[in-house]
C-alpha cells in the first residue's frame, strides 16, 4: 500500500554511528535537520550518547508485556520515516511538525504506541512496519517533544482509516512462522552470523585506525529471532535491505540473508585491508 502524498521531498540516509556496515555506502549522506521536515533523529540529551546506542541487551525475547495475537486487527497512528525500526531497537526522535505534535499529545494520554513505517522518494511508504513505544519523553516550552522509543511488534497495514491530521490505519500483527529448520540449526545459524559480525567489526576498526581488540559477545544470550532483529538494526546504511529483513516471517530466512550480506561485506573489507597493507598511505 503506497501513500504517495507522504513521500519526502529529499532522500536522506541516517548517520551511521554504531553502524557496522557503513562500508556498503562509501559516500553516505547524513540526515540533517535541514533536509527532513518530519523529524530530527538525534540524541535525547547531549553528553549521554552511549546510553542511547542500540545493543543486543535491548532485544528481549518478548517485546511487550501483552503481545497481541496475530489475527487481531487494530487501529494505529502511523509515522512515515526514512528509516526502519526493528523490534527491540531504540529510536531517539525530536518531534516538531504540528500534526505529529498533535499525535504525541494523544499518545501520551493513551498507550504511548504508534507505527513507524519506512518511506522514501523511490518506493513510497511500506506496508510493513514496527510499533514504536514511547519509553521516555520530554516536552519543551515551544511544544516540541524529545522522545526515546523502543521497537515492539511488527505489523502490516491492511486499510487506511484517515490521512488528516496524521495517518491512522488498520493493521494486523506479524509473527515469524515456525521454521523448517530445527531449533538446533537456528542456533548454529545465529552463531555463524555472530562470527561474521565480529569479523566485520574487527576489520572495520582496523581500516578506521582503531585498535583491533577482541569483539565482545554480541548475542547476549538472545534467542535466534530477537538476535536476527538486532543484526538487521545494524544495517543502517541500507534501509531497503533492512525493510526486506523486517518483512520476512521466517527467522532462518532472515538469518541466512544477513549472513550473506555480512559475508559480502567481509570480503569487501578483507580486500580493502589488503590494499591498505600494500599501500599504507592510500
Amino acid at each position: 500500500m503506497a501513500f504517495p502524498q507522504l513521500i519526502p521531498s529529499h532522500k536522506p540516509t541516517l548517520n551511521p554511528n554504531n553502524n557496522i556496515l557503513s562500508s556498503l555506502n562509501p559516500n553516505p549522506i547524513f540526515l540533517s535537520p535541514k533536509t527532513n521536515s518530519l523529524l530530527h533523529h538525534r540524541n535525547f540529551r547531549r553528553g549521554k550518547r552511549s546510553s542511547l546506542r542500540c545493543s543486543a541487551s535491548s532485544f528481549s525475547e518478548k517485546h511487550h508485556t501483552n503481545p497481541p495475537k496475530s489475527n487481531d486487527v487494530v487501529e494505529l497512528p502511523l509515522f512515515p520515516l526514512p528509516l526502519v525500526l526493528f523490534p527491540g531497537a531504540i529510536l531517539p526522535l525530536q518531534i516538531f511538525e504540528f500534526r505529529y505534535r498533535m499525535m504525541m499529545h494523544t499518545l501520551l494520554q493513551t498507550d504511548l504506541r504508534f507505527g513507524v513505517i519506512f518511506s522514501d522518494s523511490v518506493s513510497g511508504a511500506a506496508d510493513v512496519g514496527c510499533v514504536g513505544e514511547v519509553v521516555k519523553h520530554e516536552r519543551l516550552v515551544d511544544d516540541r517533544f524529545f522522545l526515546i522509543c523502543k521497537g515492539q511488534e511488527r505489523f502490516r497495514v491492511t486499510n487506511l482509516v484517515r490521512t488528516k491530521p496524521y495517518l491512522v490505519a488498520e493493521v494486523t500483527w506479524l509473527e515469524d512462522r515456525p521454521s523448517g529448520d530445527g531449533e538446533e540449526d537456528l542456533e548454529s545459524l545465529a552463531s555463524e552470523v555472530e562470527t561474521y559480525m565480529k569479523d566485520v567489526i574487527r576489520l572495520s576498526n582496523r581500516l578506521g585506525g582503531k585498535p583491533e581488540k577482541e569483539v565482545q559477545d554480541l548475542r547476549r544470550n538472545l534467542f535466534p529471532t530477537p538476535f536476527s532483529f538486532f543484526v538487521g538494526s545494524t544495517f543502517e546504511g541500507a534501509p531497503r535491505e533492512q525493510q526486506a529483513l523486517l518483512e520476512l516471517e521466517d527467522t532462518a530466512a532472515r538469518l541466512k540473508r544477513e549472513k550473506e550480506t555480512l559475508r559480502n561485506t567481509l570480503n569487501y573489507l578483507t580486500a580493502a585491508s589488503a590494499v591498505k597493507d600494500v599501500f599504507p598511505s592510500s
